[in-house]
């Protein structure tokens, strides 16, 4: 019994310890030296300070901000609670949370008129989507640029500079990171 069971014993240490820190130890190495920036969480940084990452998303309520989409990870961008809502299209609670999404989406933005644009009425699967369409980015424009004193067409040169298209031309959408775009804005334009 014994002559079945060591073999199978020992050649499960060996794989624990070749596949469990090993190889995630050689890979990991090899990322940090190859990718640096990227194997950190792609943090951005300003002044020498890391200020967030250009995968998650942060909350900007202030008027001279292009603002996210609205988040369903725990009490709004909470990294640690990354969830989905899980509620269907016949669900009463996501047609009210929809409804006060676009309430408040108007009463900030008086400007805009026409259809809000989804993303910016909805959560993403995570919660902490960090990109908008350039759809929901040109929808806030007009307050970002009222708020900065700066003109409409400012506005939009940063957001078309922080347009990334889709990825190898043919997956996803066009999308703005909120981050890179509000860290540009404050960069050129400080609020007056």
């Amino acid at each position: 019994m014994w002559q079945q069971i060591l073999p199978g014993f020992r050649m499960m240490v060996i794989m624990t310890v070749l596949t469990g820190f090993i190889y995630p130890g050689v890979v990991t190495g090899v990322c940090r030296v190859l990718f640096h920036d990227k194997a950190d969480g792609s943090l951005l940084s300003a002044n020498g300070q890391v200020i967030g990452s250009r995968l998650i998303a942060q909350a900007f309520t202030k008027p001279e901000y292009l603002q996210p989409r609205p988040s369903a990870a725990g009490n709004g961008y909470d990294a640690t609670s990354s969830s989905f809502s899980n509620l269907g299209p016949t669900s009463q609670k996501l047609m009210d949370r929809v409804k006060a999404a676009e309430a408040d989406f108007r009463k900030n933005n008086p400007d805009f008129t026409g259809p809000i644009p989804a993303d910016l009425l909805t959560t993403s699967a995570s919660g902490l989507d960090p990109e908008v369409s350039p759809a929901s980015a040109e929808a806030q424009a007009p307050r970002i640029a009222k708020a900065r004193g700066i003109t409409v067409e400012e506005v939009r040169a940063v957001i078309a500079r922080h347009t990334d298209g889709r990825d190898f031309g043919f997956m996803g959408e066009p999308r703005v990171n909120v981050l890179e775009t509000n860290l540009d804005l404050d960069k050129q334009y400080p609020k007056r």
